[in-house]
């Protein structure tokens, strides 16, 4: 019996082919399915859900994407990663960079928005290429997450409680 993983990788790798042989880059699949790029990304990596509602943009956009892998994608998936991906330079960096930062941008967003924290759920990524004043390339990482404030845990609220009474 092929293990989750196992099986995720081989769905990947199929995936992976299929964009490949497209031609089109993640930007342009985005573009013609109203998806951001990350989201294209992380589809073909079986990362995100596709939803029914999406899975006739995706296929206009990939033609040559077979049915038995639409209806996979369209299932929920397992959300995980390698933990040795943290070797691979790019992955290091954007670790390092929040690593680095983090500290500053919580204390903003606790002075923006009080005690919470940015969904990763309720969340949009993007990655983009600009041009620096020096004129030298640069790359834009989006993170665009709803904001979740922190409860204050009173007895009163907790409905597992109330249901005792």
């Amino acid at each position: 019996m092929e293990s989750e993983t196992s099986r995720k990788s081989s769905l990947t790798n199929l995936l992976q082919a299929v964009k490949r042989e497209s031609g089109k880059s993640f930007n342009q699949i985005a573009e013609e399915t109203g998806l951001t790029n990350v989201y294209v990304a992380q589809l073909l990596r079986r990362q995100a859900q596709l939803k029914p509602e999406t899975a006739p943009k995706l296929r206009a956009a990939l033609p040559e994407l077979p049915d038995e892998l639409i209806h996979e994608m369209m299932r929920p998936p397992t959300r995980s990663y390698d933990p040795n991906l943290i070797q691979e330079p790019t992955v290091y960096r954007l670790n390092e960079a929040v690593m680095h930062f983090g500290e500053s941008i919580k204390e903003i967003i606790n002075e923006e928005f009080g005690d919470g924290i940015m969904s990763a759920i309720d969340f949009y990524c993007s990655v983009d290429k600009v041009k620096g004043v020096d004129g030298k390339d640069r790359v834009v990482i989006t993170f665009d997450g709803k904001y979740l404030p922190y409860s204050e845990q009173k007895s009163e609220h907790m409905v597992s409680r109330l249901q005792q009474q």
